[in-house]
């Protein structure tokens, strides 16, 4: 037997990017549903094109158009008003607008139209389960996470009944809707047959562990996750929040051995005009994951933050804390030179014990451009952090590329 060949400096950029590329990648955080839970699945081009994104972006080129006004066309109109300003009358130099080039591309379309009306052609031959599998085979997915919400009115109609669950989507119990802003969910979960009060009395709290038990075992869910603002502190006494974090869900997750993920920073609706595009982010306070991680140390914390600022002391903290795992790069910070900062930084301080990556796409065909484009920039960035090794005197293959390369991003949390 020959040992296997070490690469050169020369060699190492194209051996990490066909690595890369040929590795199947799990998604652990998404907004996409299993086609059989029907109409929550997003997709097609106009889902793409009026992603709050560029909802946002399109205002900007048009300020004086009245949000109300904006909102009252229809989606198929909108569409057509975003591709106007954004891709005809401008170059499409947004991240967000270059993703809905490399999403067309990917799929074998041409964007360069006017109107788009040849591209709608196109999707209205398409179905669901179908492209589901175009999208997958074209981003090399495994497997995907989705957010799924008991109380949301678009998915629950598809969890009355048993149905056949497709392997690639895994489920995630999404906690916002029964524990925000408390007591506004007691009547919800009431309605749900709960013996909840708005008092966080002991049957309150274990009529909510009893909720999460039900949920987790209907999903079959693999994680609990939140979104939090960038007020969220722990200890805090007063505060319901915590409260019910701690005396609920982290026992609940802890017994049942997953992890709680928590998303920090954003701040809701600080334009309301512009609805799921109106929200923004904060510096939140990273103290408050390490007092966690530590009066918790059997529960395992999946954390990522909004804001820039708090990436160095995530970091940090998950030196500290075996039980943090940072994971992606989240809303605002998924664009191309936020992801190779925080991924240098991240491989800098963590070497590989942290997930790289997730889309967060509500869109099915954001998957297409959110794993391209990070495939691209993580593939640069480990390029040149083994080089670094063949400077120090270190001999790397490619098999153990390959192996790194599965550490970061083939994962189940």
């Amino acid at each position: 037997m020959t040992a296997e060949p070490k690469l050169t400096a020369r060699q190492l950029p194209s051996a990490v990017r066909r690595e890369l590329d040929a590795l199947p990648i799990t998604d652990v955080h998404t907004h996409i549903y299993d086609p059989a839970l029907g109409p929550v699945l997003l997709w097609g081009l106009d889902e793409l094109l009026t992603y709050h994104y560029l909802v946002a972006e399109v205002f900007r080129c048009r300020p004086e158009m009245a949000t109300g006004d904006f909102w009252a066309l229809s989606k198929t109109a909108q569409a057509d008003l975003i591709w106007d300003e954004l891709f005809v009358k401008r170059s499409p130099l947004s991240e967000a607008c270059r993703g809905v080039l490399t999403a067309l591309i990917s799929i074998g379309l041409d964007p360069h139209v006017r109107t788009l009306a040849p591209l709608r052609r196109w999707f209205a031959k398409q179905n669901a389960r179908d492209y589901v599998d175009l999208v997958f085979d074209k981003a090399n997915l495994r497997r995907v996470y989705m957010t799924n919400d008991p109380f949301d009115p678009a998915e629950a109609p598809g969890w009355a009944q048993p149905f056949a669950r497709d392997p690639r989507f895994l489920g995630v119990l999404r906690l916002d809707s029964a524990l925000m802003n408390w007591p506004e969910p007691a009547a919800r979960l009431a309605g749900a047959g709960f013996r909840v009060e708005e008092a966080l009395s002991g049957q309150t709290i274990a009529e909510l562990r009893r909720y999460l038990n039900v949920w987790c075992d209907r999903f079959e869910a693999r994680y609990m996750a939140i979104s939090l603002p960038p007020s969220f502190r722990y200890p805090a006494v007063q505060s319901p929040l915590t409260n019910l974090l701690v005396k609920a869900v982290l026992p609940v997750a802890e017994a049942r051995g997953i992890p709680l993920a928590m998303m920090i920073g954003v701040r809701k609706l600080v334009n309301p005009a512009l609805r799921l595009a109106g929200d923004s982010l904060g510096v939140s306070d990273v103290e408050t994951v390490e007092q966690l991680a530590r009066d918790f140390p059997k529960n395992r914390f999946l954390i990522t933050m909004l804001a820039r600022e708090n990436m160095h002391g995530l970091c940090i903290a998950a030196r500290k804390f075996a039980n943090i795992l940072p994971f992606g790069c989240w809303w605002f910070l998924n664009n191309p030179s936020l992801i190779d900062e925080i991924t240098r930084m991240r491989l800098e301080l963590l070497g590989l014990s942290f997930v790289p990556q997730h889309s967060d796409a509500r869109v099915l065909d954001q998957l297409l451009y959110k794993w391209s484009h990070s495939r691209a920039i993580i593939a640069g960035v480990l390029s040149e952090k083994y080089a670094g090794l063949l400077d120090a005197g270190w001999a790397v293959t490619r098999s153990e590329i390959r192996r790194d390369l599965g550490l970061l991003l083939d994962v189940a949390p």
